[in-house]
């Protein structure tokens, strides 16, 4: 019998600053190296376009999420006084949503409830 999904995705897009994209490609790896050591990550890694990048993440539930966020809370910093989050979606069944809404506020995310499909 399969247990309950509760994977959580964070679907951010960043906008780099004109000339910074070294320095932010440089900020991803260490976001990279610091999220290797988190129990509660699925997958994590980047994707570029020019200077619009994309974080492909995803977590066992919230709790992993809350977690990752307080893990890289500074290194987040660091990389928003080179670039902006233009878009932030969280993807998550109904009950995680619930757990993420109130901590992600601030964020300004679009709440996106999983409600069809399978987890293998």
């Amino acid at each position: 019998m399969a247990s309950p999904d509760t994977v959580c995705t964070l679907v951010p897009y960043f906008k780099v600053a004109d000339g910074k994209i070294g320095e932010f490609r440089a900020l991803c790896d260490r976001f990279v190296a610091q999220t290797k050591t988190e129990p509660g990550c699925v997958h994590y890694a980047f994707s570029f376009d020019g200077n619009a990048v994309h974080c492909r993440e995803g977590y066992d539930d919230a709790a992993a999420v809350l977690a990752h966020l307080d893990n890289v809370g500074a290194l987040l910093q660091e990389a928003l006084k080179i670039a902006e989050i233009t878009r932030l979606e969280v993807h998550a069944p109904p009950a995680e949503l619930d757990k993420l809404r109130g901590p992600l506020a601030g964020l300004k995310p679009q709440f996106f409830s999983v409600e069809l499909g399978f987890r293998r």
